[in-house]
């Protein structure tokens, strides 16, 4: 992708982006009926700093081939969901800000974007956003996305046993290697901790975690319903999706391989506890490893019983700490021990993250 500097903003890309057109390989997913014309890639620009906090922003630029741009800001020392920014138009942000973002995301050939520029419409006293105490937790039907070989949504190649989600809109898409938009994916007895890197099942404009007064589509809904489940079980929009199929499950999220054979050991399609954890404020930290994932163990200590598991830059819940068996990692070695859920530690030596209370 190729980007033009103006006097306005100097827009940098994210490095090393080569991206192409998904392709569904033979060993697709066990529901391969469920996924959609999707998005190929995205690139992120440069952050743009203000004088003074705006309530919304008027972004301009030009772009080679079709393609979306999103804007997010930076508010309660967060960014927040990315929201689609029309060229021109006047883009109301979730709260005031000194700070924003834009990112090109586009599917098939890949664009060049040029004469970028973004303006702050007003200047307001800092109004933070509004963060609920707890993230919201809805209970949705999973499915495995499977799709070695493929591409997801933010360029990420997928791996065999690979630790990420899809969501059904890119407001909660993380860039390909960021965990800053997170689920926590529940059972009964195991949890995972996954970055969201993919969009799907589905729909491709279904933020069904969020109220339904800021939900892009299907407003009517209640929050945390998504809409093929709506579709699936109520015969909402005539049992449709989003782009007119008839909808065979009512899957609300996709689980990377590792997540759901490995993490949570499902064996078919069903219903788990989703947590989305952006939306909500509480302890967190963010699982520093190269590759893989964190094993999350049922004691403060590595015999103890594997009992989920945490992907690369994923955020983890952070309930209080504990002391136990002395751990080498990323963040030095330590003694310390975090509790992620009930029954569920992981070793602070691989998680970066504050100090927090004794459990």
């Amino acid at each position: 992708m190729r980007i033009t500097r103006t006097t306005k903003l100097a827009a940098c890309l994210v490095a090393g982006l080569t991206l192409g057109t998904l392709a569904l390989p033979s060993s697709a997913a066990s529901n391969p009926s469920s996924r959609t014309t999707r998005y190929d890639g995205l690139t992120e620009l440069a952050p743009v700093h203000f004088t003074a906090p705006t309530s919304a922003v008027v972004a301009n630029y030009n772009l080679s081939t079709p393609a979306d741009v999103d804007v997010r800001a930076w508010v309660n020392n967060r960014w927040s969901e990315w929201t689609p920014a029309v060229a021109g138009m006047r883009t109301v942000l979730p709260g005031a800000s000194d700070q924003v973002q834009l990112r090109v995301i586009f599917s098939g050939a890949k664009p060049s974007i040029s004469d970028v520029s973004v303006q702050p419409t007003d200047k307001v006293a800092v109004s933070p956003m509004t963060v609920q105490a707890a993230p919201l937790k809805s209970r949705v039907f999973a499915t495995r996305e499977g799709l070695v070989g493929g591409t997801t949504a933010n360029g990420h190649v997928i791996a065999s046993r690979d630790h990420f989600v899809a969501l059904p809109s890119r407001r909660g898409l993380a860039s390909n290697g960021s965990g800053n938009y997170t689920v926590k994916v529940c059972t009964a007895s195991r949890c995972a901790f996954e970055p969201v890197w993919d969009v799907g099942p589905w729909n491709i404009k279904d933020d069904y975690w969020n109220p339904s007064a800021t939900r892009e589509t299907f407003n009517d809904l209640p929050q945390g319903k998504p809409e093929a489940q709506a579709a699936y079980q109520d015969g909402y929009n005539g049992g449709k999706d989003g782009s007119g199929r008839k909808v065979a499950n009512p899957a609300g999220i996709d689980l990377a391989d590792g997540v759901f054979w490995d993490a949570l050991k499902l064996s078919d399609n069903g219903f788990v506890d989703a947590t989305y954890l952006w939306t909500g404020d509480g302890g967190r930290g963010t699982v520093s490893i190269t590759s893989g994932y964190l094993n999350l163990r049922s004691t403060a200590n590595s015999s103890g019983a594997v009992v989920g598991m945490a992907g690369k830059s994923a955020q983890v819940t952070v309930e209080c700490q504990t002391t136990g068996q002395s751990v080498t990692g990323s963040q030095g070695t330590s003694n310390v021990w975090l509790r992620v859920h009930t029954g569920m530690y992981v070793a602070k030596a691989w998680v970066s993250a504050d100090t927090f209370g004794a459990c």
